[in-house]
């Protein structure tokens, strides 16, 4: 078979798995879990063979007409290069990842089907997002993840935080996505084309009319899909849904595909010094806030929710300092290293008996009840806060390098004052995100919470892949920074000793603080006792998870609630706790600025509506059922009483006439 075929396969194979799972849910029901996997499994297989061919040499371009248009043509395009072909094979082995783990962590749920045929049509879409050559193929794939991404994360639509979780996503993307959509349309016009070589090639002869105005209008969907400032809030709250499906959503699919977007398109960012800017400002913010806010949280998932919108402030700062290769390197070592500690994290949830909502002060000394997901995370934990050699700290270092690049006046698209935002941004964000990867790990492995009951050991398939993500997590980023250059644009990747001494520093000093912190804590303290925990009745970690979220209580007893005396990130956030734990109000004053004033507004438009349209209506109704009422009291059966009224009429009549007569 040609490239081009493969390439074709692969994102058709889980979509035809998708339908064939949804055809077959009900009515053979054993097939359903080999055509969750089998089809992902052999897209992994194929996007494989597709990066090994393209080998990255010359992008590998295919077009044909998709429907006349009578303007500018939509064609259903490839354009393969380096980072699609890389891209592709972080997809399909997450999505294959997730898909094996979720036939064990899922394996009592009525409703699997679905959910592994949604899975298959999320990672179709993922598919075609990356090997996309024409933006209006790319958006289909856009959109599809977003209506996916609705009904994964309320899959427990039973309860309320579900629901809301889903549909508070689906709305701030799209919020984002009509000026993105609004953008796609400018940028085909300037360009005469929505085929993205084409595109590119407009930029490069300075064809764009309007650089600065599409790039703003691109940005706020990215900031929608990839949950950036000031569009990330939909992040957090989707950790309702189960917890394979966090792995997805934030490891390689959906969220990186708004950094993936940036890096295919940036020289039409770059071709407007504003948008270079916005992009170094929202991605400096995100970096920040979403460590800080991470420290406060004690929901291991919103942790690791938070610590996502970081890790994509990282790439859109690289892109925002003009590097898409170091942008594209971290992209895809964060995606081994976070889906590994989203699916460590469902073990955690399964074998302490608690669930996503308030888990992480509440654990105790999970080591020895899980010790595959202790040591795998413990090796995702060191990649997430950049220690060497664990694949975070190359790839992180590609990105403070690229910063610490353009803050010494080198010239290129990017200005000066992007870069020192970066370089400081990211300096501190390596800080916080050793604190609180260092927290993590302590409350949960070392954690003296009241001893949850053994739940078992959990399936051979869940363990099985946390191994195989652990591999990338340790190995990805010492092998890659030397070859990737090849694959992206040639620039090299290789740590520097400035920043490599910055971040790493700035790493240890967060670690070890947050470790003192907490061995102060642990000795100055003494653990409240917690009441017994109730054994669940279910054997399988989706049911704890469920449970737990529709109950609205943690699975602890009476003094689930009382906050953890050893929890070191109280000691270092201090009296900004508060404020981190709630994101720093975000929600809260979008719900003044807009809930609110459309409430209002709805409200005022019922009243005019019920009081001032429907009175009219009402009038109009009401006068004829006057006349009608006064017409049939007049109707008596009386004779004499008509006679009466003729001869009254008539006498008007007369005299009427009489006086118009004499008028005249």
């Amino acid at each position: 078979m040609t490239t081009t075929t493969l390439a074709v396969l692969v994102p058709l194979l889980p979509f035809l798995g998708a339908a064939a799972g949804l055809l077959l849910g009900r009515t053979a029901p054993g097939f359903v879990r080999p055509l969750a996997v089998l089809p992902t499994v052999a897209a992994l297989v194929l996007a494989v063979v597709v990066a090994l061919r393209q080998g990255g040499d010359g992008a590998v371009d295919a077009a044909t007409e998709l429907t006349p248009t009578g303007s500018v043509p939509i064609e259903l395009a490839l354009h393969i290069d380096g980072f699609a072909a890389l891209v592709a094979v972080v997809v399909g082995l997450v999505a294959a990842c997730v898909q094996i783990y979720s036939t064990g962590y899922l394996r009592e749920d009525p409703r699997y089907p679905s959910y592994a045929a949604l899975v298959s049509l999320f990672t179709s879409a993922m598919f075609l997002v990356v090997y996309s050559g024409d933006l209006i193929v790319l958006l289909v794939g856009w959109e599809v993840m977003g209506i996916c991404s609705y009904f994964l994360v309320g899959h427990y639509w039973e309860t309320p935080e579900a629901r809301a979780a889903s549909i508070k996503a689906f709305l701030v993307t799209k919020l984002g996505d009509v000026p993105f959509l609004i953008g796609l349309f400018a940028l085909a016009t300037d360009a005469g084309s929505f085929e993205i070589t084409k595109i590119l090639g407009t930029v490069a002869h300075g064809g764009l009319d309007h650089p600065t105005a599409v790039a703003l209008l691109l940005l706020a969907g990215v900031a929608g899909k990839s949950a950036q400032f000031p569009l990330h809030t939909w992040l957090p709250d989707a950790m309702a849904g189960p917890t394979p499906v966090s792995a997805l959503i934030h490891a390689a699919t959906m969220v990186a595909a708004g950094v993936y977007f940036i890096a295919r398109l940036l020289p039409v960012f770059e071709a407007s010094a504003a948008a270079m800017t916005v992009l170094a400002v929202m991605a400096a913010v995100t970096m920040v806030g979403s460590g800080l806010a991470a420290l406060a949280q004690d929901d291991i998932k919103r942790v690791l929710a938070y610590s996502t919108m970081g890790q994509l402030g990282y790439m859109t700062g690289a892109l925002a300092v003009g590097d898409r290769g170091a942008a594209v390197f971290h992209l895809l070592s964060h995606g081994a290293f976070k889906a590994l500690l989203f699916l460590a994290a469902g073990v955690i949830i399964h074998a302490a008996g608690t669930n996503s909502l308030a888990a992480m002060s509440r654990m105790h000394n999970l080591r020895d009840r899980v010790p595959d997901a202790y040591w795998t995370m413990t090796v995702a934990l060191l990649a997430l806060a950049a220690i060497p050699p664990f694949s975070g700290f190359f790839s992180k270092e590609s990105v403070l390098g690229a910063a610490e690049h353009v803050t010494s006046g080198h010239p290129g698209p990017a200005p000066v004052a992007a870069g020192w935002t970066v370089l400081v941004a990211g300096a501190l964000t390596a800080l916080l995100t050793a604190a609180y990867a260092a927290r993590l790990w302590l409350l949960a492995f070392r954690g003296r919470g009241e001893e949850a009951p053994d739940h078992g050991r959990q399936p051979l398939t869940m363990n099985v892949v946390l191994w195989i993500l652990a591999v990338p997590s340790l190995a990805l980023g010492g092998l890659a920074y030397r070859t990737l250059p090849d694959w992206f644009d040639g620039d090299d990747l290789a740590p520097t000793l400035t920043t490599s001494v910055l971040g790493t520093g700035a790493a240890l000093i967060g670690g070890l603080v947050t470790y003192a912190a907490w061995r102060r804590l642990t000795a100055l303290t003494a653990r409240v006792p917690l009441g017994a925990v109730a054994a669940h009745p279910e054997g399988d970690a989706a049911h704890v998870e469920a449970e737990a979220i529709a109950t609205h209580e943690p699975a602890y007893g009476d003094v689930a609630s009382a906050p953890d005396p050893a929890d070191p990130g109280r000691l270092l956030l201090g009296p900004l706790h508060r404020h981190a734990a709630a994101g720093f109000h975000v929600d809260a004053v979008y719900h003044a600025s807009f809930v609110r004033p459309v409430l209002a507004a709805a409200g005022l438009v019922r009243f005019l509506d019920r009081e001032v349209v429907d009175t009219y209506v009402r009038g109009a109704g009401a006068l004829p059922r006057w006349l009608g009422a006064a017409v049939r009291r007049a109707q008596t059966g009386n004779v004499q009483t008509y006679v009466s009224a003729l001869l009254a009429g008539t006498v008007v009549l007369a005299v009427a006439a009489l006086l118009v007569a004499s008028g005249a």
